[in-house]
């Protein structure tokens, strides 16, 4: 596991590339390397995970070949041995050792061999030099960059913060974001808060050839089969996952499990505890709060004998935390439980664990969400689904959410939609059922978008590998393929999953009703709490006038609101607001007024 950079077809002095590795070099803290030729230079901070001391990045073939690598390669050992059989020689047992080899063997399809997470940059000087970059199937592992169209130059990084950190890379805010932001919670597609700045999409090719424009390969999804016995489909989900975890525990440094008490991460716990004795984390929040789980997260690993890990957060801390954590992230997320997230993680590298096995992403891949089930009703009903599913993915809907806006960025974002309109189109008029196209969009762009970037930048910020087996290839691949009623089944979401749970969870794990894994935010954003004032203190008039994009009096009306009749939306609201106008504090220089932006445009 590393973090990498780089750049193509520009310049960057050793102190640059330097400056960019030591804005990442929390996710990758082992060993830094560097190459550098006239026009490219490629960088890697790195987490020894597997083969402590190799692992030697930027890796060479034949001085014409150069990879920079970032993930977890879990075949590795198989096509090495495919490779050794093909002439090839390697200089340690490292996963990412191999890629070199395999792009000279196998050209750009090389990814198509890979089963894990990753980002990869390749850089291939034997005829006209190219810069490939590539991306896993589900987008475990996040790759910024910005193409400069006048200069041809194109530059890299696996956080927002480096990729800032070279010469000449604007903070420009992008005009519509902060509308795409209320409306999915953090922005979908390739474009970032920055103007300047995309990111790669899940199952992406980019290949960037020198003087030419960048263009980009998406590839397809693997097919499966699953049969239609609901029993039969639940025992081979069990099967696939129970191999996939078992690879995922392979490391040469200790393993973790994170445990909230839902059926996901308690699913994983057990299937891991087959194995031998695990460690399992939670985290809990200090008083007495709503939506506490500790008591399933404690059941889940007494069942299978782990050694439990009660991480209790105090709410005081939430200001402090909410400033690191946007940081990390580099663009606004509005779902409170980043700090959550990241204070788990600092908890588990404190307790000496580098590798940290997690539940993320069974909801979008087995229908999880009450959102796919009432969208999933109100159309085999013939309702409309549509609007409603898309306001429940936002802060608040459309209708409230333009009421915060100031007349000048009412009018800027009036005719652009939130949410890429191709994505959209997709949506509610592509090829499949609703709950499969539903699926499609959830796992395609809410869920690298908004879930597996978290995930990622706040495991790495405490250098720990966070891994994934529910987005491994052959589980989505098998979610994909499950018919509508082997997903939700009469209000029951998550039909094969629980089916496929059932006997290696707690009962009263398997037999709870879903709930959401997250901060008690609307319990916590009460008047004279620290939480409140710091929110009033971000959010005062003085501070949004300048933008021109929130009206401050529709904001001190969220207050008002909240002090008097506390409730879900206006609370995360605020809690959405206030970590926008954080990110703005922190990447200074990325504000300009609304009315510049139009003028722009």
């Amino acid at each position: 596991m590393c973090r990498i950079y780089g750049y193509f077809n520009s310049t960057a002095s050793p102190n640059e590339m330097r400056g960019v590795g030591a804005l990442q070099r929390h996710g990758g803290p082992d060993r830094t390397g560097r190459a550098r030729s006239p026009g490219w230079g490629l960088g890697s901070n790195r987490l020894a995970i597997v083969d402590l001391d190799g692992g030697r990045q930027p890796y060479e073939l034949d001085g014409r070949i150069t990879v920079v690598f970032n993930g977890e390669i879990y075949n590795h050992d198989a096509l090495r041995a495919r490779l050794r059989r093909r002439g090839h020689t390697f200089a340690d047992r490292c996963d990412g050792a191999i890629i070199p080899a395999l792009y000279a063997e196998y050209g750009e399809r090389f990814t198509d061999l890979l089963d894990g997470m990753y980002a990869v940059a390749v850089l291939d000087t034997r005829e006209r030099p190219k810069l490939l970059l590539a991306t896993d199937e589900s987008g475990m592992k996040p790759l910024y960059y910005r193409w400069d169209p006048v200069e041809r130059s194109l530059h890299f990084s696996s956080e927002i913060p480096a990729l800032l950190g070279f010469d000449g890379i604007g903070r420009t805010v992008w005009g519509p974001g902060l509308d795409a932001y209320l409306a999915s919670r953090t922005p979908f597609g390739e474009q970032t808060m920055f103007e300047e700045i995309k990111v790669l999409p899940p199952a992406t090719t980019l290949r960037c050839t020198l003087g030419a424009t960048p263009g980009t390969t998406r590839r397809q999804a693997a097919p499966a089969q699953v049969p239609s016995d609901p029993d039969k489909a639940a025992e081979l989900v069990r099967e696939s996952l129970r191999t996939e975890v078992g690879r995922l525990l392979v490391a040469d440094v200790p393993v973790a499990l994170i445990t909230s008490g839902g059926l996901d991460s308690s699913l994983v716990t057990a299937l891991a505890a087959e194995h031998g004795p695990v460690h399992s984390f939670n985290i809990a929040y200090r008083g007495g709060w709503p939506f506490d789980e500790r008591h399933f997260a404690r059941e889940a690993a007494d069942h299978v004998g782990a050694v439990y890990h009660q991480v209790e957060l105090d709410p005081a801390t939430l200001p402090e935390l909410i400033e690191d954590v946007v940081w990390h992230l580099g663009q606004p997320n509005a779902d409170p439980i980043t700090v959550s997230t990241y204070a788990l993680f600092a908890a588990v590298r404190k307790a000496g664990f580098k590798v940290a096995l997690t539940g993320d992403a069974a909801d979008e891949v087995f229908g999880g969400y009450a959102r796919m089930r009432a969208a999933f009703e109100t159309a085999s009903s013939g309702g409309d689904w549509y609007e409603p599913y898309l306001d429940s993915l936002a802060v608040l809907p459309a209708d409230r959410r333009h009421t915060l806006y100031t007349d000048d960025y009412q009018r800027l974002v009036e005719d652009i939609p939130p949410i890429p309109a191709e994505a959209l189109g997709r949506l509610r008029h592509g090829e499949g059922t609703v709950l499969e196209r539903i699926t499609d969009f959830e796992l395609g762009h809410r869920m690298p978008a908004y879930h597996l970037r978290r995930v990622d930048h706040l495991s790495m910020a405490h250098s720990v590998e966070a891994r994934l087996p529910f987005c491994q290839r052959g589980v989505t691949a098998l979610g994909r393929a499950l018919p509508d009623a082997l997903r939700i089944h009469r209000r029951q979401v998550k039909r094969t999953l629980y089916g496929a749970a059932a006997g290696l969870v707690p009962d009263g794990v398997h037999r709870r009703a879903k709930q959401p894994f997250t901060l008690p935010v609307t319990a916590m954003l009460a008047p004279a709490t620290p939480l409140w004032e710091f929110a009033r203190d971000v959010l005062a008039a003085s501070r949004l006038r300048p933008a021109g994009r929130l009206d401050p009096r529709a904001v001190d009306a969220l207050f008002e609101n909240q002090a008097l009749r506390p409730d879900d939306t206006t609370a995360l609201t605020i809690w959405a607001l206030m970590t926008y106008e954080v990110w703005q504090d922190q990447f200074q220089g990325a504000t300009k007024p609304v009315d510049a932006v139009a003028a722009s445009a």
